[in-house]
């Protein structure tokens, strides 16, 4: 048994730490309802730096769940940002998975239960 198992064998569901981190959380869960958000939204909603910002949307979009789009609006340079269909379904589980930390308590075999 692996060290960070319990003896009683429950073991936490595997969440994904990339989207478990705070800033992270919120720039997803906020695009999550949008189509799409520019950049300057995104940070006066995160209340987060550019520069922060940018550091966690990098990792975001290394991973492949924040598509960045950068266009012009005349000669003002805008940057465009949506959540791609991996990163909606990786936030989807995220959501399934915290929901099952929370509402199924340690010791209890999700099987059992529904007997």
């Amino acid at each position: 048994m692996p060290a960070d198992t319990p003896a009683d064998g429950y073991q936490l569901p595997d969440i994904d730490r990339l989207i478990h981190e705070p800033a992270r959380y919120n720039i997803m869960a906020l695009l999550y309802v949008v189509e799409r958000a520019d950049f300057l939204f995104v940070q006066n909603q995160t209340r987060l730096t550019p520069g922060n910002l940018s550091a966690h949307l990098s990792k975001l979009e290394t991973a492949g769940y924040v598509l960045v789009e950068k266009t012009f609006v005349g000669k003002v340079p805008r940057t465009y940002l949506c959540l791609s269909d991996q990163g909606r379904e990786a936030f989807e589980t995220y959501r399934s998975r915290m929901k099952e930390v929370f509402t199924t308590p340690p010791g209890i075999n999700k099987d059992s239960e529904s007997r």
